[in-house]
């Protein structure tokens, strides 16, 4: 039943019955809600008191009334807008992410502004004293207050300045009121209008409201209700203006902080957290709801999480929304458009709510390892803030300042005078991990914990040493999972080093090639993609049309067969960015020239040679870094993106960009 209350089978006109139903009636009148909700609540408490308590749909109509009033329809929390002290929060729970922090501190710079800015407020009206004495009120109460004499001067000054407010007469010279309010609609939609005027009638003031009017006061003028409803209006717009959330999507490998900064970032804003896992997500009514036709129905998760939190403006962290699924229960993902979409969550409706509910002020924060597989409308929607992994000198600090004393602590070692030499961290980096994040450093560093937990527990008067250093490290851990045969391999005939981009980020591939008798067969196994194998054919083509010039023999392909192999092959490979890889490949192949190891390549490669950019350049540069390369070679169109990288990235190695193949072949081949 979940949310349900539990009512008991009671019999019509008991007791018991007239108290429920009085104690819902009483909820709905009681000013917790705003009066449209008041009016839905109480009409579904009529028809359950006209129902009997054993019935099924009593049940429902309860538990909807329940869901109903227990809404927070007008419960927000306060922004903290101390800057420093979430720059400090966001500094002291992260290393890194300066782009991230930066994006927050400027949220918070816009909403400081909004919380600090004046409101400009324009009096219109032909009669002097009327105006004098309106602009002396509104001053009075702290107002930037400009005047205009008719509604043509006004009309002229709005397509000057912004006022947030216009106070007009409705019965002026040369433009009335009305027209007045007309022609502000059109040049400055976001102002609002107050009708003041000595001619009130009923159908003068219907008609104002109606053209968007957002007051209407009868003269002579009550001024506690003109600051009053002064008042209401300038706390609307700073409602609206300061609520308003930017939707932000992370995107990175797993194990870099997209979760953990969503809720330091919750923390510095003094906002509640809530996150929920789209992992797997198949039926679109785990977000929108099932509509109230039989006694399981349900609000969905958005919903049903927003009332748990008890406020209207959480942090609200979509987890894994590239792993939502699809299939004849509906596309959850599509149901995202709208609740991710600033334009119109403002009128988000849960099926089972069946009323529109405000979602805008909501801060939304999407994650996911790969953006490329959202749906074009959904992304669209997104401001994707790009989470790479980490460099080594990046995973040494975090793991010295923040996971060694987190593990220590939680494994009953803080007062053990223990201390993790660098020596320590460096080897558990190098030899035991091999990834963009840092879930496996973690887990490692929590491993020797325990092992030193155990070996305190079992010595007899000596304990671990105090010192934790790499030696220390190797007898805990044992053998080096990883090394670095990769790159400290010698040259191989007809094998190339590549760099791909995978959702655990960049990772190192080997190409190996071999020709064989045959028919002129192109054989390529490895569980690859079909664009990873056009490169392939492009790759060949390029090589036999190009031949002559690269010393291979024309008819090399004449009664053989090439046998290109890409090893790992549990695992599906697909993509354009390994195209000079193969073609390095072959070209080693071919001319019988080894192909350097500690070189590593990425980038697409057209008929006539060219290579064209690719994606993901960080995350491939890491993951050259981590095996040992020496050198890396990228289209030249990605020089602006090498360039960006920080120093820390590219630490150790050469960077060449190439803008054709035959650039680079004294480089990745030895004579």
């Amino acid at each position: 039943m979940g949310f349900f209350k539990k009512f008991e089978k009671t019999e019509e006109g008991s007791p018991e019955t007239e108290s429920e139903i009085a104690e819902m009636r009483k909820k709905a009148s009681g000013g917790r809600v705003p009066p449209r909700i008041s009016s839905i609540a109480l009409r579904e408490v009529d028809r359950l008191e006209k129902m009997d308590p054993g019935m099924p749909e009593y049940s429902i109509g309860a538990g909807y009334i329940e869901f109903l009033l227990s809404l927070p329809w007008n419960s927000f929390t306060d922004d903290n807008l101390d800057m420093a002290r979430a720059e400090n929060v966001l500094g002291t729970r992260h290393y890194g992410l300066a782009h991230v922090k930066e994006r927050i501190l400027e949220y918070l710079a816009v909403k400081t502004l909004f919380s600090r800015s004046e409101f400009h407020i324009l009096v219109v009206d032909d009669e002097e004293i009327a105006r004098t004495n309106l602009e002396y009120v509104l001053r009075k109460e702290g107002y930037e207050v400009s005047s205009a004499v008719n509604g043509q001067e006004a009309f002229s000054m709005l397509k000057q300045h912004e006022f947030e407010l216009v106070v007009t007469d409705l019965k002026m010279e040369k433009m009335d009121g009305i027209h007045l309010l007309e022609a502000a609609r059109r040049i400055s939609p976001n102002t609002e209008i107050m009708m003041v005027t000595g001619y009130a009638t009923v159908s003068s003031a219907v008609d104002a409201l109606k053209k968007g009017a957002a007051h209407y006061l009868p003269k002579p003028i009550d001024l506690e209700e003109l600051r009053a409803s002064v008042r209401q209006i300038r706390e609307k717009k700073k409602h609206m203006q300061m609520t308003k959330s930017p939707v932000l999507c992370f995107s990175g490998p797993p194990g870099t902080g997209k979760t953990s900064i969503g809720k330091a970032i919750a923390e510095a804003l003094g906002r509640r957290f809530s996150r929920v896992s789209l992992a797997g997500l198949r039926d679109e009514a785990e977000l929108r709801g099932h509509r109230r036709t039989y006694v399981g129905s349900m609000p969905g998760r958005i919903l049903s999480e927003i009332k748990r939190q008890g406020v209207r403006n959480p942090v609200f962290m979509l987890d894994e929304i590239d792993k939502i699924g699809q299939d004849f229960r509906g596309d959850p993902a599509s149901v995202l458009l709208e609740v991710l979409d600033p334009e119109q969550n403002g009128h988000f409706v849960d099926h089972y709510l069946d009323v529109p509910f405000d979602l805008s002020s909501v801060m939304f924060i999407a994650t996911a390892n790969v953006v490329e597989r959202l749906p074009g409308p959904l992304l669209d929607r997104l401001e994707v803030i790009s989470f790479p992994g980490y460099t080594e000198k990046e995973k040494r600090a975090i793991a010295g300042n923040y996971i060694v004393p987190r593990q220590l602590r939680e494994h009953g070692l803080k007062h053990r005078g223990l201390q993790f030499e660098e020596s320590a961290v460096d080897a558990i980096i190098r030899d035991y991990t091999l990834e963009a994040g840092l879930r496996n450093l973690e887990r490692e560093i929590a491993t020797v914990c325990r092992k030193l937990a155990r070996i305190c527990l079992q010595a007899e008067g000596t304990g671990p040493p105090p010192r934790i250093d790499a030696g220390v490290v190797a007898d805990l851990l044992g053998p080096r999972k990883y090394s670095h045969e990769t790159a400290e391999a010698g040259g191989r005939v007809g094998v190339s080093t590549g760099l791909v981009w995978t959702e655990f980020g960049g990772e190192i591939i080997t190409v190996e090639a071999t020709v064989m008798k045959g028919g002129q067969q192109l054989i390529m196994t490895g569980s690859l993609g079909s664009v990873i194998r056009e490169s392939a054919q492009t790759a060949l083509s390029y090589v036999r049309s190009h031949a002559g010039e690269l010393g291979i023999d024309p008819d090399f392909f004449r009664e053989k067969d090439i046998h290109i192999h890409i090893p790992a092959g549990a695992i599906p490979k697909d993509g354009p960015s390994a195209g000079i890889t193969i073609a390095l490949a072959l070209i080693s192949l071919l001319t019988g020239r080894p192909a350097r190891r500690d070189v590593a390549l990425s980038g697409e490669i057209t008929l006539s040679g060219s290579i064209l950019p690719v994606s993901g350049v960080r995350e491939k540069v890491l993951a050259a870094q981590r095996a040992g390369v020496k050198t890396v070679i990228f289209p030249a169109a990605n020089g602006t993106d090498v360039k960006a990288l920080d120093p820390d990235v590219t630490e150790g190695m050469e960077v060449v960009p190439a803008g054709d193949i035959s650039s680079i072949l004294p480089i990745v081949l030895l004579e």
